[in-house]
């Protein structure tokens, strides 16, 4: 039987060539290289880039965001290291790295200010990239996202009743994957079990660099006592699920607090850790609220 995410994927492919957009291979430096998605033409729109959480590639977790937005902004869709096409032979795990990576991606690309809009391990990243790259990122939309000390880490496993992160993250088998959604969702459709095996036999979706997401989820917890809340610049956003079991509501806001008077907290019933993909129209309505609001306070003006 042919593998529906692989169909699938080819059909999602042709899709976004139709909205303007197409796959790049960016040499980060020797050994290490990024997959994205960019806008095909170049353009003088306000940059908005997507970052995925720890499962699928980019464009599969963004496909409903991208196609809403790709004519109004220039997007841009990587792959986070050992994700899709993406690929370093370095040591480094961290989420450091990552956004070094990110950033060094982008501005190859020409990018010169972005908002990001992280999911998840996406939005950690999305974290870490305002930290270090003030000049870069103006702006961030962290989506059931937070940044992963130990306590919020032992708390969010105790919710769903997992020990370890691996265990969660990185199912072995179909029933394992099936458990991993419907914690993640507020509903989990019903679907045949055939899909979520597709799911594990399709290589990038979770098998292919298995040792290395391993050792990527063992350095995303930061320990208490050498956590500082950065000083960000930037105004954050926090997008979140209602009813995300993973990162609870208290956890979104506890983290606004964390951040200050630059955060804004929306949050979204009906919805779980995945609310982009749960409720697209909803999310992308209220994502394009923001984008708007960034851009008028930007004098109209594209970064």
């Amino acid at each position: 039987m042919v593998n529906i995410i692989t169909v699938y994927k080819l059909l999602l492919h042709g899709l976004m060539k139709l909205v303007g957009m197409t796959q790049k291979t960016i040499d980060i430096e020797p050994g290490t290289i990024l997959n994205i998605w960019v806008p095909k033409k170049a353009t003088e729109k306000h940059a908005v880039v997507f970052l995925h959480a720890f499962g699928f590639d980019g464009i599969l977790t963004w496909q409903f965001q991208v196609l809403a937005l790709a004519k109004t902004y220039a997007v841009y869709v990587p792959d986070f290291l050992f994700f899709g096409g993406s690929i370093t032979d370095r040591s480094e795990r961290t989420a450091s790295f990552q956004a070094e990576c990110m950033a060094k991606g982008l501005r190859k690309l020409g990018v010169k200010r972005c908002t990001l809009v992280g999911l998840s391990y996406g939005g950690m990243v999305g974290f870490k990239m305002a930290e270090m790259y003030p000049e870069l990122v103006e702006s961030l939309v962290a989506t059931c996202s937070v940044m992963f000390t130990e306590s919020v880490s032992n708390a969010a496993l105790e919710r769903i009743g997992f020990d370890s992160w691996v265990d969660y993250l990185l199912p072995k088998t179909a029933d394992a994957l099936k458990v991993k959604l419907d914690i993640a969702c507020y509903k989990l459709p019903t679907l045949p079990a055939f899909v979520f095996k597709h799911i594990l036999e399709w290589g990038q979706a979770l098998f292919d660099h298995r040792k290395e997401r391993k050792e990527l989820v063992e350095t995303l917890v930061i320990s208490d006592k050498d956590f500082t809340v950065p000083r960000f610049t930037q105004k954050i956003y926090l997008l979140w699920g209602e009813n995300d079991k993973i990162l609870d509501m208290q956890t979104a806001r506890n983290c606004k607090e964390q951040v200050g008077e630059n955060a804004t907290l929306v949050s979204i019933d009906k919805a779980g850790h995945l609310p982009n993909v749960e409720r697209p129209f909803v999310y992308n309505r209220q994502l394009k609220r923001i984008l708007a609001s960034l851009v008028e306070e930007n004098g109209g003006q594209h970064s």
